[in-house]
């Protein structure tokens, strides 16, 4: 297939979080590109929509909202639309989606389209309890005979996708996140970085309130190493964030701690504060870090995937300390005011993650399935006796 390609991506809904942010941009890059790219939301609306690229969203209309079942609203949404439109590929944005593509692959069996997933979390997760890991162990392998193709976002995580969801070598490829375009880079390199204030340091943090993220250590850490002076901004929204005001009012940390909610951008803070910080218990490739590296920030961050050894020079562009420590992550805040870091080096690692090239890539991968997949169905007519019958040709 050398024309356009047409791409279906499922997303829950213009509420997005980082994985979701990534799809929308790669979606833009293909559409500019002139192949034919669909959203397919599981819930439509959402206070984001301004922020939206323009592109075509797909849904089913419902006068009951969905947010409380939006998995099932989702398989509902994406099967329709496969049966509907019949694309040539179906590009699955992060792990939390894989449950919609099992369903597709239940309910079309061989008439489904070639699926992409590229794998956005940690697939180590030291959180859980021995029974869940156990449980969640046999889930990737599933997931491994599941796909077409899996993305690793480097190539430790490549391993770890071998490893864990025993996928074949030509079921994996290694794809940098696509978290900036190159105007993007272009424009935060161009902020000016000064020594911080010797009196106090703004810190700034950014994620959805969630207990992933781990705010809570972050909070106890700021309170058990900042001085008057310093600042605390956290950037984001979530369940959890009545929960984290009240734990800084405790702490007796909220005159230094700004929770600023959902941020369109998170441009103009990064260009505002001296240091990023990232206290996640478990990442796939954090985009926040890379943002910060492509603006010259030092970064205190947890050893939270298999990727943060190639994004942060020890010592040099930031500090990596244990996952869930607050006696570490407290010397570490105290560590990154003496800590001038190497902007150059940080936006030239930064520069890895462009969404033109990453774009390109994905489209070559998509090529070679659907090429695959046309020589592979060719082959099977051939050998056989009976032609497909008249209720399956819509799915072809």
């Amino acid at each position: 297939m050398h024309g356009p390609l047409r791409i279906a991506i499922p997303i829950h809904s213009l509420e997005p979080g980082g994985v979701e942010r990534v799809a929308l941009g790669l979606a833009a890059r293909w559409r500019n590109a002139s192949h034919e790219v669909t959203i397919v939301l599981g819930r439509s609306g959402g206070s984001n929509l301004c922020s939206a690229p323009a592109l075509d969203y797909w849904s089913i209309p419902s006068r009951l909202s969905t947010k409380g079942w939006r998995t099932p609203w989702m398989i509902h949404s994406l099967y329709s639309y496969l049966v509907e439109r019949r694309p040539d590929v179906v590009f699955f944005p992060g792990n939390t989606y894989a449950i919609v593509a099992a369903a597709m692959k239940a309910l079309l069996g061989q008439h489904a389209p070639p699926m992409v997933l590229k794998v956005s979390n940690a697939l180590h997760r030291p959180d859980m309890g021995q029974p869940m890991r156990t449980g969640y162990g046999a889930w990737l392998r599933v997931q491994g005979r599941l796909f077409d193709s899996i993305v690793a976002l480097s190539e430790p995580m490549r391993r770890e996708v071998r490893e864990r969801m025993r996928a074949e070598p030509r079921q994996v490829s290694v794809i940098a996140n696509p978290i900036l375009t190159r105007q993007r880079l272009i424009q935060l390199g161009r902020i000016e970085r000064r020594p911080p204030s010797a009196w106090g340091m703004r810190y700034l943090a950014a994620g959805r309130l969630v207990p992933q993220k781990n705010f809570p250590m972050l909070l106890k850490a700021f309170a058990g190493s900042a001085r008057g002076e310093d600042r605390l901004t956290i950037a984001g929204e979530g369940p959890d964030r009545a929960r984290l005001e009240a734990l800084g009012q405790g702490l007796g940390i909220a005159g230094q701690v700004r929770f600023a909610g959902h941020v369109a951008s998170i441009d103009t803070l990064l260009a505002h504060s001296d240091a990023l910080v990232l206290s996640s218990d478990y990442e796939g490739l954090p985009g926040v870090v890379v943002e910060a590296l492509a603006a010259g920030l030092p970064i205190l961050a947890t050893d939270c995937c298999v990727s943060m050894a190639g994004l942060i020079d020890q010592g040099r562009t930031g500090i990596v300390v244990p996952p869930g420590c607050t006696d570490s992550f407290a010397k570490g805040l105290a560590d990154l005011r003496q800590m001038r870091g190497d902007p150059a080096r940080a936006r030239a690692v930064a520069a890895i993650y462009e969404v033109e090239s990453a774009a390109d890539r994905y489209i070559d991968l998509m090529r070679d399935l659907t090429r695959r997949r046309d020589s592979n169905r060719r082959a099977g007519l051939a050998l056989s006796t009976f032609g497909p019958s008249g209720s399956l040709r819509r799915f072809q």
